[in-house]
């Protein structure tokens, strides 16, 4: 059965987490695991692990306890998209498939062997296009209201005066 492009499920996790990212880049103290699930738009539990890996990578850190929280390891300029990609597992690209990966018919054969080519070369340039991007390239210049969102990062935490 075929579905609309916008009811097929997403996976959202590289798009919240770099949006989470920048904001811990703007930032000078810790980020709670609530705050932050907050302007990822989830829970707790889930954002603390969908942030395993790039704890694992050594791009933020975690601290228990009072004034602990979320921070960067690294500085904006050195992790790109395809840092953080990685870091979450590498999650899929497509939504597209073969309908029948072991076919005996020749013709699905071919047009097995067609979409795989042709995905996989789409992969290595979106695998490029991704490293070519780091994340201070993605912060907002100037912008008012970028950097901090009302309801997540309390301005008074900012570095930014926005």
């Amino acid at each position: 059965m075929e579905r609309a492009e916008s009811e097929m499920n997403k996976d959202t996790r590289l798009s919240g987490v770099l949006h989470v990212l920048l904001h811990l880049g703007q930032v000078t103290t810790p980020q709670t695991s609530e705050l932050m699930a907050k302007a990822m738009g989830t829970n707790a539990a889930v954002f603390r692990r969908t942030m395993a890996g790039l704890r694992e990578a050594g791009y933020v850190r975690s601290e228990k306890g009072h004034g602990g929280g979320w921070t960067l390891v690294k500085p904006l300029t050195d992790i790109t998209l395809l840092d953080v990609y990685r870091a979450l597992g590498q999650p899929g690209l497509f939504a597209i498939g073969s309908r029948n990966e072991k076919s005996g018919c020749k013709v699905e054969q071919a047009v097995n062997l067609a979409l795989a080519d042709t995905l996989t070369k789409a992969q290595g340039l979106i695998i490029e296009q991704l490293a070519s991007i780091t994340l201070a390239s993605l912060v907002p210049a100037n912008s008012p209201g970028a950097i901090t969102h009302s309801e997540a990062i309390p301005a008074s935490q900012s570095t930014s005066t926005a």
